[in-house]
């Protein structure tokens, strides 16, 4: 039987590192309930589901965190991934061989930003390409999406101690500039100039500002199948208008116009006109 052991790092909680890669027999369908969320000043950002994918709006500039929530009585090791990179160490691995968020049985926790160090963690933030974590690390082929994936510790348990450092265990690398979108600020870019390039600019992560988030490392023996996959794409809007996913300002929804309607208007029927 194949052994999955993770060293894991707990915000709060726990985190996992790379680990043998047993083979995960079957396929585990999206899952579009409350164990994943994307918040932005603190809420929940509404979710689209188009073509069997989920959609969320992404606001250039602004701040998000992912909430994990654990639906299972047992702790769960949780592959986070932003633009295709760990939230823990920047890398492009399997779910399976990923270092892993650890969740209580039914905690949740809420990840802000890319894990720098055992103490501190730099905010996502959503940017453009060219401005993205990605860009400035040369990985880009999975910019857009947001993806989580749930495994379940074997009820077998067995937990060390991990509190020494590896070096496979070396925290996210920091860009040198990611030009955020206050930098673009300091430096005179109109709202309008920006406005004009939104068309054809297309969403992804940077790297925010710094935050105190404190991390501790474990050992979990995890299933080898996932118990839950999630993936989120989330785009500008001019591009979500474009995939079909929201109307354009200029459009009416014929059902919102007909949940407008009321009946019955003040007033008397009107005489029919007469004839001569």
């Amino acid at each position: 039987m194949n052994q999955h052991f993770a060293h894991m790092l707990v915000a709060s909680l726990a985190l996992v590192a790379a680990a043998p890669q047993p083979r995960m027999s079957g396929s585990s369908i999206p899952h579009p309930g409350p164990n994943v969320e994307i918040l932005v000043d603190g809420a929940p950002v509404r979710r689209y589901l188009h073509q069997g994918r989920w959609y969320i709006e992404a606001i250039k500039g602004r701040e998000y965190a992912i909430r994990l929530r654990n639906p299972h009585a047992v702790r769960v090791g949780v592959a986070l991934s932003v633009d295709g990179l760990n939230t823990i160490d920047a890398r492009e691995t399997t779910a399976t061989g990923a270092r892993k968020w650890v969740i209580g049985p039914h905690e949740t926790i809420t990840i802000s930003g890319w894990q720098t160090s055992k103490t501190q963690a730099r905010r996502f933030e959503f940017t453009t390409e060219e401005r993205s974590y990605g860009q400035a690390l040369g990985k880009t082929t999975n910019l857009g999406v947001i993806s989580a994936v749930f495994f379940k510790e074997r009820v077998a348990e067995m937990t060390i101690d991990m509190s020494h450092d590896h070096a496979r265990n070396s925290p996210a690398p920091a860009p040198q500039s990611l030009g955020s979108a206050r930098e673009r600020d300091a430096a005179g870019v109109s709202p309008a100039a920006e406005a004009k390039k939104s068309d054809n600019e297309y969403a992804a992560t940077g790297m925010g500002r710094a935050t105190g988030h404190v991390v501790t490392q474990v050992l979990l023996d995890l299933e080898d199948a996932p118990a839950q996959t999630t993936s989120i794409r989330y785009e500008f809007r001019p591009q979500l208008v474009r995939l079909g996913i929201l109307l354009r300002a200029t459009e009416i929804d014929p059902l919102r116009r007909r949940e407008r309607a009321r009946g019955f208007e003040p007033g008397f029927s009107p005489e029919p006109p007469r004839h001569r």
